[in-house]
């Protein structure tokens, strides 16, 4: 079920660039692709049940796609999916519309969310937040990680970050293990996609991530916390900053929120025990 080569991970485009000293410089530059992606749920019988779409950086469709359903509780094991395959009746478009094939019914009614999504909205058209924290259970387990090891995640992260190199316009995310070991990471123009592409991979390999991390490019909205504790995995540490909801949502659904995580320090809002500092788990 892996992917074909991207078909446009990045592109060049003609530009004028200005210089401070008044000069100016005609050429190509190169920005990080972005095409729409239709995903199709196939229930066990092949009929087409439910269809929704994002704009995405081309490449880990079939990840992006399995992070998703399962993020909308579509999914929640890997034994529901089938296989995961481009679609054959489409012409120029044929590797921006993938199919899920399904074992069983969804375990939930497409019909409850809106049939489009953007790269910057991940969970749109759920009926309430309540309903999404209802159907996702709190994180447990003991997973602690030292402070010393997410201090160097964001730094970690960005050296695996091969298109935002080229370009200066992706968003990573990755799972990493406690001691710091990057295990997966991906990128795309939408921080909802990177995330979903990044749970979807160890989604689709049986991966057990209890105690992992989730490594974040960017700041944290409540989505991204949603998709982390649905993915089971105690522990978020983010470069940027959290929104209000986002803390509430981590407190409410058990994982360790760590944001501003750069120049070797870290703000925990929510879950500090499973933080250890020098002088020991923080409280």
């Amino acid at each position: 079920m892996s992917s074909p080569p991207a078909r446009s991970r990045a592109a060049r485009v003609p530009a004028v660039v200005l210089d401070a000293d008044g000069g100016e410089r005609r050429g190509p530059e190169r920005l990080a692709g972005e095409e729409p992606l239709e995903i199709r749920v196939a229930g066990p019988d092949g009929a087409v049940v439910g269809t929704t779409a994002t704009m995405r950086t081309p490449g880990d469709d079939f990840e992006l796609a399995a992070g998703l359903l399962r993020a909308e509780g579509v999914i929640a094991a890997r034994e529901d999916v089938a296989e995961i395959r481009y679609c054959t009746d489409v012409d120029v478009q044929r590797y921006n519309v993938v199919t899920a094939h399904l074992r069983r019914a969804p375990r939930r009614d497409l019909a409850a969310r809106t049939l489009m999504a953007t790269a910057s909205c991940g969970v749109c058209g759920t009926a309430s937040i309540d309903e999404l924290c209802e159907r996702v259970p709190p994180v447990g387990g003991t997973a602690v990680v030292d402070a010393a090891v997410l201090a160097t995640l964001p730094d970690a992260l960005r050296e695996a970050q091969p298109l935002f190199h080229r370009t200066g316009g992706t968003h990573g995310a990755g799972v990493f293990a406690l001691d710091g070991t990057p295990l997966v990471v991906r990128e795309d123009v939408g921080r909802h996609n990177a995330l979903d592409k990044a749970l979807g991979a160890r989604f689709l390999a049986g991966a057990d991530d209890r105690d992992a991390i989730v490594v974040l490019s960017g700041r944290v909205s409540f989505e991204l916390v949603q998709k982390t504790a649905a993915a089971g995995i105690p522990v978020i540490a983010a470069v940027s900053a959290p929104s209000s909801l986002a803390v509430q949502t981590a407190g409410r659904l058990g994982v360790t929120l760590a944001a501003f995580v750069r120049d070797g320090r870290a703000t925990v809002y929510a879950h500090p025990q499973r933080v250890r500092a020098a002088s020991g788990v923080a409280g």
